[in-house]
């Protein structure tokens, strides 16, 4: 049995942070895991940030409401989890999530929570786990499932290289450069016939060389 893990920001939706940067017009905030490694200064640059500019979380989630899915996600999704179990695997927060999960039919989503003030000052973040997609899929091979991942960028890695098979989609040249092991599908479609392709292989093996 097949498992899809994919990432969310980049790969089905568009940029949270950036969208709300364009939008707020604090440009600092157009910075993303695609530009900065550690997931923690990161986060920590954007809190202080959002404290500098007396933003909240409803500034924030007014223009959540209003953004869509990427052209062809939800297409693509409908149709991979037509054949396959999928389970987005994102560093975005629950508290942002569910405008956009509406809008690709509720898959199953694993991400983090943000620490909201009364006042809706946003004062921190909660990991749900630390590296929780690489953690995710180890667990999910653990359970005897084969893994397929997609993701765009630095914080995918850990979960493409822990998975049967990992793909960038989307990826800045700078990063499918760094990480050449990781194929790189151009569009939803060569992600989908690669899915497929590792899937038919996979179903190809010998039994004893399965889990279970």
């Amino acid at each position: 049995m097949l498992i899809v893990c994919l990432d969310l920001e980049g790969v089905l939706v568009p940029e949270v942070w950036v969208e709300f940067a364009r939008r707020s017009g604090i440009d600092s905030l157009t910075r993303t895991t695609r530009d900065e490694p550690d997931y923690d200064k990161l986060m920590r640059f954007r809190l202080q940030t959002l404290t500098e500019h007396g933003m909240k979380i409803g500034d924030i989630q007014r223009v959540i409401q209003d953004m869509s899915p990427l052209p062809g996600a939800s297409s693509f999704l409908d149709e991979l989890r037509a054949t396959y179990q999928v389970v987005i695997l994102s560093d975005t927060f629950y508290e942002f999530a569910r405008p956009l999960m509406e809008r690709l039919a509720l898959p199953t989503l694993f991400c983090h929570s943000l620490v909201v003030a009364g006042n809706g000052a946003v004062t921190g973040y909660k990991l749900r786990m630390p590296d929780q997609k690489r953690a995710a899929v180890e667990a999910f091979k653990s359970l005897a499932f084969d893994v397929v991942a997609a993701g765009d960028s630095y914080n995918d890695t850990a979960m493409l290289g822990a998975a049967d098979a990992g793909f960038f989609i989307h990826p800045p040249p700078a990063i499918a450069a760094q990480f050449p092991q990781f194929p790189v599908a151009k569009d939803y479609a060569a992600l989908r016939a690669a899915i497929d392709g590792v899937a038919a292989r996979l179903a190809l093996r010998e039994p004893a060389q399965r889990g279970g």
